[in-house]
C-alpha cells in the first residue's frame, strides 16, 4: 500500500534523478548550440575558401568534443535510473516512453555518432564538401536526439496517444503520431531547443571575449563573435516566442504550474502579470509552507489573462481556485477529483480480483464499465489523484517556480540586449575597445547556465506531485528499494559528476588558453 511508502525514498530517489539530469543539462545545450554554430563556420569556408575559417571551426570543434564526450558518459546514467529508482513508472508507461528514447539510442545517437567521426577525423581525408556534409549531419543528429528525449517529455506533461489496459494495468500506444506531434511536445523542443542554441552563442562571444582582452587571435575572436551574435539573437527572439506559446500551452493543460510560476495565489478575471515580487517568509496558510505571500509586488495589469488565454479579461484560477474549487468557473476542487481517482483505483482493484477469482462475468463487466467513455472521461482522468491522501500534497513549490521562473525572463531579457551589443560593437570595429563588455560577456557564460538550468526547474518542479500529468505521482512511480542505497549512490554520482565537471572545465580552460592551431592547406 501506498501509505508504507517511505518517504525518504521518495525525496532521495527524485533528488537523485534531478541531480544526475541537472549535471547532464549543463553538457547539452552547448551541444545542441555549438554543433550548428559550427557547421555555419564550416559552410563560410567552403563557400569563400578562406583557410582563416577553418582554423576558426577546427578550434570551436575542439571545444565541443570535450563537452560532448563528457555529456554522453551523464546522459547513459539517466536512462538506467528509469529501471533502478523508477521501477513502477517504467511499468506503467514503458510501453510509450520507451518508443522515443529507443529511436534516440537507434536512429539520432547513431546518426550523431558516425558522422561525427568525419567531422573530426575527415579533414584533408575527405573532400570539403563531403566533410562539410558531416558537420551538419552531426548538428543535425544532435538535436534529433534532444528531440526524442523532449517527446518523451513532453508526453509526460501532457499524457496522449494511448490506452490504458486493465488486464496488465499498463498504458499502451495507440497512437504514435499523437505522441511525437503532440502540442506539449512540439512546444517543448522548439523552446528547449532555441534556448539552448543561446546559450551556445553566449559560450562563442564569451570565450571570444577572452582572447580581445589578452590580445590574441583578434580576427577569429571578432569573426566567432559575428557569427555568434547574429545566430544568437536570432534564437533568443525565437526563444521569447516559443516560449510565450509554452506558457499558454502549460495554462490550459497544467495550471497549477502555471499559477505557481507565476505567484498567483487568488484568480481573477483581467489578471495581472507580476513583473517582479519578492515573497514573504511568513505563511499564509499554516498547514502548507508553500502558501506564501509577496512583501514587495510589482504588477502589470490584465496581461497575465491575455498571455494565458489571449484575453485582456479572461479568468485564471489561481492556486486556491485549483484546490478548493470554483464551481463559478467551473473548477472541480482537488478533493473530489482525489475521490474519483480513488473510484477509479478500486473499479481496477475489483476487475482484478474478479479475474483472480475466476469470476469472467463480473470480471468482464467491470471492464466493460471501466473502459467506457463515460468512466474513462469522469474517473479514470484523475486516476493519479486516488494515490494522494493530502490536497496539499498537489501544490508545488511556489518559492521556487516562482523565482525560477523569472530568473529565466530576466536573464532571457539580458541576453536579447547583449546579442545586439555584440554584433553592434563587432561591425563598427569598436569591441576589442569595449573592456567593460568583454569582461561582460565572459561573466555571461555562468548567468546562461543558471538561465537554462532554471527553466528545467520551472518545468520539473513546476509539475510536481506529478511523474505523468494527473496520472501517476511520484510516491507510485519509485523502485521499493532501500532508501539508503538511494543515499549512498545519490552521493557517489555527486562526487562523480563533479569531478566531470571539474575535469571538463580545467580542460576546456587550457585547450582555450592554447588557442587555435595554424593551418597549413585546406582539404584536398
Amino acid at each position: 500500500m501506498l501509505e508504507t511508502i517511505d518517504l525518504s525514498l521518495v525525496n532521495w530517489s527524485r533528488a537523485q534523478f534531478a541531480l544526475t539530469a541537472m549535471y547532464h543539462w549543463i553538457f547539452v545545450p552547448l551541444t545542441l548550440g555549438i554543433t550548428l554554430i559550427i557547421a555555419f563556420m564550416e559552410t563560410i569556408y567552403v563557400r569563400t575558401g578562406n583557410p582563416e575559417w577553418k582554423r576558426i571551426t577546427k578550434f570551436w570543434m575542439t571545444l565541443f568534443g570535450i563537452n560532448f564526450a563528457i555529456g554522453v558518459a551523464t546522459g547513459i546514467i539517466l536512462e538506467f535510473e528509469f529501471g533502478t529508482n523508477w521501477s513502477n513508472y517504467s511499468w506503467f508507461v514503458g510501453d510509450i516512453f520507451g518508443a522515443p528514447l529507443a529511436i534516440e539510442g537507434i536512429f539520432a545517437f547513431f546518426m550523431e555518432s558516425t558522422f561525427i567521426a568525419v567531422m573530426f577525423f575527415g579533414w584533408n581525408k575527405v573532400s570539403k564538401k563531403f566533410h562539410l556534409l558531416a558537420t551538419w549531419l552531426t548538428a543535425i543528429g544532435a538535436n534529433l536526439s534532444a528531440l526524442w528525449i523532449l517527446v518523451a517529455n513532453g508526453w509526460m506533461q501532457k499524457p496522449v496517444g494511448m490506452v490504458f489496459n486493465p488486464e496488465t494495468a499498463r498504458n499502451e500506444m495507440m497512437n504514435f503520431w499523437d505522441v511525437l506531434f503532440s502540442p506539449m511536445a512540439v512546444h517543448k523542443f522548439l523552446h528547449t531547443t532555441s534556448s539552448s542554441f543561446v546559450l551556445a552563442s553566449i559560450f562563442v562571444i564569451g570565450v571570444s571575449a577572452w582572447f580581445l582582452l589578452k590580445k590574441r587571435d583578434l580576427s577569429m575572436a571578432k569573426k566567432s563573435i559575428a557569427v555568434a551574435a547574429v545566430f544568437g539573437f536570432l534564437s533568443s527572439v525565437y526563444t521569447v516566442l516559443s516560449g510565450d506559446s509554452s506558457a499558454r500551452q502549460i495554462a490550459h493543460e497544467q495550471p497549477m504550474k502555471f499559477a505557481a510560476f507565476e505567484g498567483l495565489y487568488n484568480g481573477s478575471e483581467g489578471a495581472g502579470l507580476i513583473a517582479f515580487g519578492v515573497m514573504s517568509t511568513t505563511e499564509t496558510d499554516p498547514d502548507n509552507e508553500n502558501l506564501k505571500d509577496f512583501n514587495m509586488i510589482i504588477e502589470i495589469p490584465n496581461v497575465l489573462s491575455y498571455m494565458a488565454f489571449l484575453d485582456w479579461n479572461a479568468f485564471v484560477p489561481g492556486v486556491n481556485d485549483l484546490i478548493k474549487g470554483n464551481p463559478k468557473q467551473g473548477i472541480m476542487s482537488a478533493q473530489e477529483k482525489i475521490d474519483r481517482g480513488k473510484i477509479a483505483i478500486q473499479k481496477l482493484k475489483d476487475f482484478k480480483d474478479a479475474k483472480k477469482a475466476g469470476q469472467t462475468a463480473r470480471a468482464d463487466s467491470l471492464k466493460t464499465e471501466f473502459m467506457s467513455k463515460s468512466f474513462q472521461d469522469n474517473y479514470f482522468k484523475y486516476f493519479g489523484y486516488g494515490y494522494i491522501t493530502d490536497v496539499n500534497q498537489l501544490i508545488p513549490s511556489v518559492p521556487l517556480s516562482f523565482y525560477s521562473f523569472h530568473i529565466m525572463v530576466v536573464l532571457g531579457g539580458w541576453f536579447m540586449l547583449f546579442f545586439i551589443l555584440s554584433f553592434w560593437f563587432v561591425t563598427k570595429g569598436v569591441i576589442q575597445n569595449k573592456k567593460w563588455f568583454l569582461r561582460a560577456a565572459i561573466w555571461t557564460i555562468p548567468l546562461a547556465y543558471l538561465a537554462s538550468q532554471a527553466g528545467w526547474v520551472v518545468a520539473e518542479v513546476g509539475r510536481q506531485p506529478w511523474v505523468i500529468q494527473d496520472l501517476m505521482p511520484t510516491m507510485a512511480a519509485v523502485t521499493r528499494i532501500s532508501s539508503g542505497a538511494v543515499m549512498v549512490t545519490f552521493w557517489l554520482f555527486a562526487a562523480v559528476f563533479t569531478t566531470l565537471l571539474i575535469a571538463e572545465i580545467k580542460i576546456m580552460i587550457r585547450q582555450i588558453k592554447i588557442g587555435p592551431h595554424k593551418e597549413e592547406g585546406g582539404n584536398k
